[in-house]
């Protein structure tokens, strides 16, 4: 399994879901809409800080995020 991968397409999907901009995830997540759009494309991991954000943003499990279940 491409962990980064998936994780990529889930952060798309959940931040396409939601409605909202790059710029406005990036601003809920203290870093640029540029660095939102590497993390989706993949080009860029999440700190530690940052995929916990993710994950309570969207009320989400970190395994959830990554591929590790298919359970929110």
């Amino acid at each position: 399994m491409d962990c980064r991968k998936h994780f990529s397409n889930t952060l798309s999907a959940l931040r396409r879901g939601q409605g909202l901009s790059l710029e406005a995830l990036g601003k809920v997540l203290g870093i640029t809409g540029q660095a939102v759009s590497l993390l989706e494309k993949g080009k860029r991991s999440p700190s530690f800080e940052v995929f916990i954000a993710l994950a309570d943003y969207f009320a989400v499990s970190l395994d959830y995020l990554v591929g590790r279940s298919d359970d929110p």
